[in-house]
């Protein structure tokens, strides 16, 4: 009889530790625990920007063409040549060129053998009228003939020059120091200047200086002024960050699926000849750019503490709110804007005794990362941005399933506190 009693005495412990087991590990709630993230306010920078995209190009880039046509007959620079002012580029056939010169030198010297004959006929015909032994008829007709021969003279002169300095034309010399961008032609090519000038080689006057032609919106251009300062990446160099000043904003505008855009000009050094024309930039352009300046997160004004920050600290204020699942840390932004313009808001900052205390602040500059702080707080402040919950079942870095449904606030560095992200 004992026997049975002691088996279920020893059926009724195990059952309550079972169910103490099942309590314990499975049912009991578990206990929610908050870590704070908070930060300092720094001393630095604060900056408003816009960005724009752009192509590279050279300062000045003359397109170098031919006044008169022919045949080229030789090149004595390619692509990437380095020129000096003054530097032969290219000679056309001269030999047309030289012929008519040859054939208006010839009409030149008929010319003033004929204005030769006239002359000597006037001045006969001159001595016979002052004797009245021709009429006035005939001595004006000697007049005429010689004045016409002095004419058909300098008409000559004039049409040689012209055959000469075309004749000169065909060697195609360098307007400026540079380095040849682009050639377009070939020895044994034929170029026809009837109509347009056509662009032999295009010389780019100095690569160590480059500008950058961006395209600013119009909801942006407003803030865009000359001398502002820039920044620009290129896709060869994704890593690197080259530096410019803005030197003129156009008025021209361009119109591009009724998008208005305004072609903005960034002038950058290029010493080190990284930058090549045609390259797509990346820019930001900064507006505005306030230094040694005090500063904290935009998240910052907008945390407020919700019912679990009641819970776990004591929080030192009237605008305190318990309501439970009110903010999470996700208050609304207090009254700031981007002008720059003075405006009160306020912060959570907590002590040393773990106290938790609200302390306004006056703002100004706020750039939707970092917001400008004229005054309230001190560098030794911590102040609090958001909150992330902790559970033990979900810390550790096992893997979970992204189709498994989730606890909302659970997971381990699940940032629920939402003020520590930006906007």
């Amino acid at each position: 009889m004992k026997t049975k009693n002691k088996k279920w005495l020893y059926w009724i412990v195990g059952g309550i530790i079972v169910l103490a087991a099942v309590w314990y590990f499975f049912i009991r709630a578990e206990e929610v625990k908050i870590q704070l993230e908070t930060v300092k306010p720094e001393i630095g920078e604060i900056s408003n920007s816009i960005t724009a995209t752009g192509t590279v190009q050279p300062v000045d880039t003359v397109a170098v063409g031919t006044q008169v046509s022919g045949i080229i007959k030789k090149t004595y620079v390619d692509f990437n040549s380095t020129v000096k002012k003054g530097q032969l580029l290219a000679t056309l056939d001269p030999d047309l060129l030289q012929f008519q010169s040859e054939q208006i030198k010839a009409n030149l010297q008929n010319a003033k053998s004929n204005l030769s004959y006239n002359e000597i006929n006037f001045n006969r015909q001159s001595q016979l009228y002052k004797v009245g032994a021709i009429s006035k008829a005939d001595f004006d007709n000697a007049t005429n003939q010689y004045n016409a021969a002095r004419a058909q003279v300098s008409s000559v002169n004039a049409q040689l020059s012209t055959a000469n300095k075309n004749l000169s034309l065909t060697n195609i010399y360098s307007p400026i120091d540079g380095t040849v961008l682009n050639r377009n032609v070939s020895e044994g090519q034929t170029v026809a200047s009837s109509f347009s000038t056509p662009t032999l080689f295009s010389i780019a006057k100095d690569l160590t200086k480059m500008q950058v032609r961006a395209s600013v919106d119009e909801a942006d251009i407003g803030n865009v002024k000359v001398g502002q300062k820039a920044t620009f990446t290129v896709d060869a160099f994704p890593d690197e960050i080259f530096k410019g000043e803005v030197s003129e904003v156009r008025l021209h505008p361009t119109v591009s699926s009724n998008v208005v855009n305004y072609t903005t000009i960034i002038n950058a050094d290029n010493s080190g000849l990284k930058l090549k024309p045609g390259m797509t930039a990346n820019i930001t352009i900064y507006t505005q750019v306030l230094e040694n300046v005090m500063k904290v997160p935009t998240a910052a004004t907008g945390f407020s503490p919700d019912s679990l920050i009641i819970k776990k600290y004591k929080v030192n204020s009237p605008f305190a709110h318990g309501k439970k699942g009110k903010g999470k840390g996700k208050g609304k932004k207090q009254n700031t804007d981007t002008s720059g313009k003075n405006n009160n808001a306020g912060v959570w900052i907590i002590g040393k005794d773990s106290t938790i205390s609200r302390k306004k602040i006056k703002t100004g500059m706020d750039n939707d990362t970092e917001i400008q702080v004229i005054s309230g707080l001190n560098t030794t402040d911590n102040i609090i941005t958001g909150y992330k919950v902790l559970s033990k079942k979900s810390s550790g870095n096992a893997s979970k399933s992204p189709f498994m449904p989730q606890r909302r606030g659970g997971g381990n560095n699940k940032n629920s506190g939402g003020g520590g992200g930006q906007r």
